[in-house]
This record gives structure tokens, sequence and C-alpha cells, in this order.
């Protein structure tokens, strides 16, 4: 038992929190399967192994700071068919991240922008990447108090060190000159260091009123469109059309 102890010490010390806590199980199934030293060796590390990369995702998914989690199997093409099946499964394989693509999803309310930026996001979490998520307001609420704000320091750095930096609904609500201009900054600093994926309700060409600035927008998306796919989204809203009535469900 003194020995069981000690090894149980020494996983901890060398932080193998699978050995320490399953070590009776590790041995007990060693000695069922005549496993050698090698054998014995190689399942407690494939089992922290497992264990780290779990944890690992775990983070990452934390840190992405997805307001819901959607799928990619869950996105709905035969309701979205301004993208074919196969531009949508060239997307799913995420090669653009590795060369710094932007994806720009345009279209009205409700019509799976939201979802598919968040089920791609979602994939790259567990593919391994980092993705950091903010609506176009937070973000504007991130960049303005980063210097006095801790919290908003931490999530710029999460946004700044992210492979994947996903924005929503830019466009939704009026910024100022100000949030303009560290707008800009921000897309400076990612461009070609992170993807984006950026979502909106306006079109490009509508994205002058909403920066205040020709020549702020012009940079602006000189930057974003020089390596980058843009998807323009129709149809009726999918929330409106599959809407549930509280008197319906209960009839």
């Amino acid at each position: 038992m003194d020995t069981l102890n000690e090894i149980t010490d020494y996983a901890n010390l060398l932080k193998l929190p699978y050995l320490k806590e399953n070590l009776l199980k590790l041995l007990d199934n060693a000695k069922a399967n005549d496993q050698t030293y090698q054998d014995f060796l190689i399942t407690i590390l494939k089992h922290e192994i497992t264990l780290r990369d779990s944890k690992l995702q775990e983070r990452r998914l934390k840190n992405a700071c997805f307001p819901v989690i959607k799928t990619l199997e869950e996105f709905d093409l035969n309701f979205q068919k301004s993208m074919s099946k196969r531009e949508f499964n060239e997307l799913s394989e995420l090669t653009w991240i590795d060369r710094i693509y932007n994806l720009i999803f345009l279209g009205p309310p409700g019509v799976g922008k939201t979802h598919l930026a968040i089920a791609l996001g979602y994939k790259a979490v567990k593919e391994g990447y980092r993705v950091t998520f903010t609506t176009m307001d937070a973000l504007m609420h991130t960049l303005k108090t980063a210097e006095i704000s801790k919290k908003s320091k931490g999530m710029l750095n999460r946004i700044l060190s992210s492979s994947l930096v996903i924005i929503d609904e830019l466009g939704y609500l009026p910024i100022t000159r100000e949030e303009a201009n560290l707008f800009f900054g921000l897309i400076s600093t990612l461009h070609e260091q992170a993807s984006l994926i950026i979502t909106s309700n306006k079109g490009m060409e509508n994205w002058t009123e909403l920066l205040g600035d020709p020549a702020l927008t012009t940079a602006v998306l000189d930057r974003l469109t020089y390596h980058c796919q843009v998807i323009t989204m129709n149809g009726k809203s999918y929330r409106l059309e599959h809407r549930q009535s509280l008197f319906d469900q209960n009839a």
C-alpha cells in the first residue's frame, strides 16, 4: 500500500491526473490482460493524452464565448439555398483558416448567418483552433474599455491570440467615429494574422453609412476582402417560418 501511495504522490507531482485517479484500475487491467511493461506504460500515456486533450478542448470552448452551441449538422441547406452543398462542405473542411481567409455572411435577420458562423467556430474549436466569438456591440465595449477593465483586456488578448475571430451583427446598431477608428485598428492588427467571420444585415455598399467615413470604409474593406469569401444569404427568416405558438403547444 505504501508503494501505491508513493506512485500516487509521484503522479500528482508530475501532473498525471488519470494515473493518480485510476491507478488500481490500471493495475488490475494490466494483470487481467497480461500486459507487458511497455504496453502498461503506453496505456497510461494514451489515457493521459486523451484527458489532456479533452481539458484543452473544454478550455478552448469556454474561451470562445459562444452564446449558444450550433453545429454544422443542424444547418438546413434545404431552407437556406443560397449556398450549394459543395460550397458548404468546402467551408466545413476549415482549410480557409490555415490559409487565413475571411468569410463575410450578408443577409437579413433569420437566414442562418449566426448559426453558420457559430457552427464553423465550434468545429474549429473541436479541431484545435483558438476561436473567439463576439457581437459588434460587445466588441466596441471591449475595445473602448480594454485599458481600464481587466475583463475587457482579457477578452482583447483572447481575440488577438485567436486563429479565428467571429464578429456577429455588424450594422445592427450605429457606431460612433471613435468606435469606427477602433474597429479599423483591430482589423488592421488581425490582417493576415487570423481569419475572421463577419455577419451583417447590411450589404458592403452600405458600410460607409455604418462607419461614417468613405476612406475608413475603403481601408477596412481592403483588408477584409484581400483573402475573402463573401456569401449573401437570402430567403425568409428561419425563426419566423418555424416559430412556435404558446397556444398551439397547449392545444
